[in-house]
Order: C-alpha cells, then sequence, then structure tokens
C-alpha cells in the first residue's frame, strides 16, 4: 500500500524542506497551491502572498472549499508514495482523509525564524518586515468563512508535529 502524506504550517514553517527530502527519498510532490498559481498565471497577475490568499479564498467560495485536494487526488497514481503540500483548510484535510493511506503533519517554527527564512528566500512579494508578515500571516491563520484559509483549524488534524527551527 502507497503512503500519501500531506504538509500543513505557517509560512516559511519548513513544509518545503521535509518535501524535498521525502521527494529524495521516492515521494511525488504535489503542492495544492499549483491550482492558484495557475489562475493568476492565466490572469497576468502575480503569485504574490496577497493574490494567492485571495484568489485561494475565491476559488473556495466559487468551487467548495475541498476544490484543490479534490483536484490533486484526481492525479494521484495508485501504488506511489506522495506528499502533499500547502494543505491550509480542514475540508481538504476532510477530502484527502477518505483516502485511508493518508496522515497530515504540521510543521512549526517560531515567527521570528519564519520571517528571517521569508527574508533568505527573497521571493516577489515577500512582506519586508516582520509587522506585514505578521498581517499576512493572520489571513491565513484563522477565518470566519469555513471556505477560506484557516491554518489554525487545519493543523488540529495532524497526526504529527514536527517543530522546525
Amino acid at each position: 500500500m502507497s503512503i500519501i502524506l500531506g504538509l500543513c504550517g505557517e509560512n516559511c514553517s519548513g513544509k518545503g524542506t521535509v518535501a524535498d527530502y521525502l521527494v529524495k527519498r521516492g515521494f511525488y510532490y504535489f503542492s495544492l497551491s499549483d491550482v492558484i498559481r495557475e489562475e493568476l498565471a492565466k490572469e497576468g497577475k502575480d503569485a504574490t502572498r496577497d493574490n494567492m490568499v485571495k484568489k485561494g479564498n475565491d476559488l473556495r467560495e466559487t468551487n467548495g472549499a475541498n476544490i484543490f485536494a479534490s483536484k490533486t487526488i484526481e492525479k494521484l497514481e495508485k501504488d506511489r508514495n506522495y506528499i502533499i503540500d500547502s494543505i491550509r483548510n480542514p475540508f481538504e484535510v476532510e477530502e484527502l482523509k477518505k483516502m485511508t493511506n493518508f496522515s497530515l503533519i504540521y510543521v512549526s517554527a517560531t515567527p521570528e525564524i519564519r520571517f528571517a527564512r521569508m527574508k533568505n528566500r527573497a521571493r516577489v512579494g515577500d512582506a519586508k518586515d516582520l509587522k506585514e508578515f505578521l498581517r499576512l500571516e493572520e489571513l491565513e491563520r484563522k477565518n470566519a468563512n469555513s471556505k477560506h484559509q484557516n491554518i489554525e483549524q487545519t493543523v488540529k488534524l495532524a497526526t504529527l508535529k514536527i517543530t522546525n527551527e
């Protein structure tokens, strides 16, 4: 039986590092955010953090909170191990849990460490200071609309936590 692992956590917590480690050990990689990036590209917009959050929330609102998970599941082949990154909504987890071989991992680190990592990676649209970083993070952390990003509720569904400091 194959293994399907999901990754959730705050921005720059080290999810990509965990994913890279597993890919080097034979796992196939998918990111739920790729669907959002593709839509932004069609619209001629940059994949900034703000644009990603807004577009992701819009797509969930229009197509259902589990849309990214269901689109990714369609791409999975039997008898392969997968790592699925960028899980940010509890409904995505519930959709992925329909596969009995799925487990969710929460990767965490302090805001200061995560902001330092963000500064080092220097992506277009990244926050320039800790205050902006925390403001953007709040948009993802908790949301009254169940179809929007909600890291706080998503991480509660994880079966394993990795502190990556």
